[in-house]
């Protein structure tokens, strides 16, 4: 009852917009976050509504419909006779959460339509005109995972020895990739973009807004999967990049299984072993950072990175091979490679007052990028580890395999502590934790709040804690 009964709080109009801003506007989102939720009164609770004026304007139509509602119950209730009166007034008070959160969307496809669709169309043109006729080399990168983090490293790198632009933050749709567009000065030598992919068709269509010369394919896995429904889905659509570089260079993540099924003749595969003809060796990494050897073309490179993790080898070895192929220099190359460091929320880490390492790698949510991680944390010896997550999001018919495999990793890995936050996928850790006996601390916590909130009580000097992905408010 109390669930229900937080449909009729006075914060419900404002929730509903919070809804729609937080799954960008998509209609199909808001509609899927809607329908899962039970208790209105913990919407918002991560993030907050940002008051953008397209916000403001939804929230005031909403009020108006609330209006609306309300003035219908009263002539409802003075036009008709009991007992017709109190049946039809019950059902106007029943249905009138549910009226609203869809007649909500009646004002955004009219926004959307009448507005922001002829403004979008222009954006995205001018944009397309002026890439076309940009003289800069096209770096267009394409995967399921991992993109944000070689874009940056090759930003890093490529700086060394050629003006680099590429867009911030995870401005990967076509929108976004105009705004920044239009930023642009128009002597650059090299701009990157991460090509986000989220339904079929989405890389083609970026493809020919950007026009890339070369090709990075980070990998392909479950995320996504809830919208992509299968694997081979996700894969075709990321692929579009390289269907359209044609016998351009692409340059390929070898050590994604789903995306060495796609590669193709002449593409370029790299791993934390090679990249193309390139050879890595001495591959090292601990808490200082990450260093490896690239040899090849007679040349012998002696590089490190302050990324953590073995993982992050073949993306820096790709951006060191893409920079050599690009005309800069070996001492360039090793100078760019020593200027990357961790990003934010992406292994992060960071030292506390009492000596707790943290290491905030809150934004990757794909399973990839947590068996790297868990590699990583089991290779640090001399301190007690701790494993921190929400879980995954958006795994779709893979959730509950994906999730005890996360568990079973755990298990092997020996990681002293694991806090699980309880929603409907970390039993599931838990499946896997169990069928591989794991012998540490199991903790659950209502909420990953209440977890960060418990963490400064519960470690010591020494302690290594990594927190594992984030789950946004539409998913709690």
């Amino acid at each position: 009852m109390k669930n229900f009964l937080s449909r009729y709080s006075l914060r419900y109009p404002r929730f509903l917009v919070y809804m729609l801003q937080a799954s960008e506007y998509s209609i199909r989102d808001y509609l899927a976050w809607y329908h899962r939720t039970k208790d209105f009164a913990h919407v918002e609770h991560r993030k907050h509504l940002v008051r953008t004026p397209k916000a403001v304007i939804l929230l005031v139509i909403a009020w108006f419909f609330v209006v609306v509602l309300l003035g219908a119950v009263i002539v409802i209730f003075r036009s008709t006779s009991a007992p017709v009166s109190y049946i039809l007034l019950l059902l106007t008070v029943l249905l009138a959460p549910y009226i609203l959160a869809y007649a909500l969307m009646i004002p955004l496809v009219i926004l959307y339509v009448l507005i922001q669709r002829p403004i979008e169309a222009v954006i995205i043109r001018r944009a397309r005109t002026r890439l076309k006729a940009h003289k800069a080399v096209k770096i267009g990168i394409a995967g399921s995972f991992g993109k944000t983090t070689i874009r940056e490293i090759l930003k890093t790198v490529l700086s060394e020895g050629k003006k680099t632009a590429a867009p911030p933050h995870s401005y990967n749709t076509p929108l976004g990739i105009s705004r920044f567009v239009s930023t642009l000065t128009g002597d650059e030598d090299i701009l990157i973009f991460e090509l986000g992919e989220y339904y079929p068709g989405d890389i083609k269509k970026l493809c020919r807004l950007v026009h890339p010369d070369i090709g990075v394919i980070t990998g392909v896995n479950e995320a996504h999967l809830e919208k992509f429904k299968t694997l081979e889905r996700t894969a075709e659509t990321v692929y579009e990049l390289a269907d359209y570089l044609g016998i351009k260079p692409v340059y390929v993540n070898g050590e994604s299984e789903y995306a060495q099924k796609h590669t193709r003749a002449g593409h370029i595969i790299y791993s934390r072993e090679s990249v193309g003809e390139w050879k890595i060796a001495n591959q090292k990494t601990d808490l200082g950072g990450t260093s490896f050897t690239l040899s090849g073309d007679g040349k012998t490179l002696e590089l490190a990175s302050g990324l953590l993790g073995l993982h992050q080898v073949g993306p820096l070895a790709a951006a060191g091979a893409i920079a050599l192929s690009l005309g800069l220099s070996p001492d360039q190359v090793k100078s760019g490679i020593e200027k990357t460091k961790p990003f934010d929320h992406r292994l992060e880490p960071k030292t506390d007052a009492s000596g707790v390492v943290t290491l905030d790698d809150s934004y990757n949510g794909n399973p990839d990028g947590v068996r790297a991680v868990i590699e990583f944390l089991a290779s640090l010896r001399d301190c007690r580890r701790w494993y921190v997550t929400p879980g995954l999001v958006e795994m779709g018919v893979r959730t509950r395999e994906v999730h005890k495999e996360i568990g079973r990793s755990l298990a092997r890995s020996g990681i002293e502590k694991i806090v699980l936050i309880k929603n409907s996928v970390t039993s599931f850790i838990e499946e896997g934790l169990q069928e591989e006996q794991y012998k540490g601390d199991i903790m659950w916590f209502d909420d990953a709040l209440a977890a960060y909130a418990a963490l400064p009580h519960m470690t010591v000097k020494g302690d290594v804690v990594l927190l594992q992905n984030d789950w946004p408010d539409q998913y709690q």
